[in-house]
């Protein structure tokens, strides 16, 4: 973001079609985010980004050339593209790592961080200052991951996971997944102002694909490799491919139209689909650790607000 750091005020002054595509943006990414995690278990997380990234491509490009583009960005604008493809290559790989071994809930939890640590990132990259306010969010917020951590290795009570190890891999790769979800905050508003969704999603995906199939030939497999049926396997692909292409168009869309400040807060709606996707699809529960720990991390949020809005 140009102008400043992403701070989450309160919503004010969004068009409401950029607020409910920003809501339905989020809808489609807590679907997209279930189905990737079912073939990332079953086929290991380069595999199904690669592949995902691969039927996206060809979808986005079939769009990006239906609305009568025919030629790429250059300069400036492909700088930005290629920086932000690179940022969200590490960013997915990390995520659907760790959420191959984490509870969605608490992965879409954990997440939340991102805004506040957008916070510090613009202050190196933008030469922002940090207030007080920043510093109390950043204690809520890594006290919330801590909850949350320590709930599912059973040190604040309970049973926790008998994959100690695994566990603490997973909250490890999803926490340094949200530093670089934070600097894709900053880098999504700069890249809608001067982009349309379809050359969005095109370049995204083919940046994706590019980064993700260097490492194909040593650990990638095909769909059906795994327990999995091929058919399955390669529908649910196809279904994550759709629904993140209409998510990130949707997200896109939303931010040409809207300050970012007043979408980023809808962010927070991850955690109900999580929530459910992951009840209905994978019998996962939601603990008191989880929602402490939440309610710790939007309360960061929250100080940060308050001294914004202020």
């Amino acid at each position: 973001m140009a102008t400043g750091p992403i701070p989450i005020p309160v919503i004010k002054s969004a068009p409401w079609l950029a607020v409910l595509a920003c809501l339905g943006g989020m809808m489609f990414f807590g679907a997209m985010d279930t189905a990737m995690k079912a073939v990332t278990i079953d086929i290991g997380v380069v595999a199904a980004l690669f592949w995902r990234c691969a039927i996206g491509s060809v979808i986005a490009g079939a769009l990006f050339l239906a609305r009568g583009r025919r030629r790429l960005p250059r300069g400036s604008a492909l700088r930005l593209h290629l920086l932000r493809g690179t940022v969200v290559s590490g960013m997915a790989v990390l995520f659907f790592w760790g959420l191959a071994r984490t509870p969605m809930a608490e992965t879409v939890a954990i997440t939340f961080i991102a805004p506040i640590i957008a916070l510090y990132l613009a202050a190196v990259l933008l030469k922002e200052r940090i207030g007080r306010g920043a510093v109390l969010a950043s204690i809520l917020g890594f006290g919330g991951v801590l909850v949350i951590a320590g709930g599912r290795l059973g040190l604040l009570g309970g049973a926790g996971d008998d994959q100690g190890e695994a566990q603490w891999q997973g909250i490890a790769a999803i926490t340094v997944s949200a530093v670089l979800y934070a600097w894709n905050l900053i880098l999504q508003r700069q890249q809608a102002q001067i982009a349309s969704p379809q050359e969005i999603v095109l370049v995204q995906n083919l940046v994706m694909a590019f980064w993700i199939g260097l490492a194909m030939p040593f650990v990638g497999v095909m769909p059906g490799d795994g327990g999995m049926a091929a058919g399955m396997g390669w529908g649910l692909l196809t279904l994550a491919a759709v629904l993140a292409i209409v998510s990130l168009s949707l997200l896109s869309w939303a931010y040409a139209r809207a300050e970012a400040q007043a979408l980023v807060p809808l962010e927070y709606s991850m955690f109900i689909w999580g929530a459910l996707f992951g009840w209905l699809v994978f019998d996962e529960t939601i603990g008191w650790t989880t929602l402490a720990g939440a309610s710790l991390i939007i309360a960061g949020c929250w100080q940060v607000t308050r001294r914004q809005a202020g």
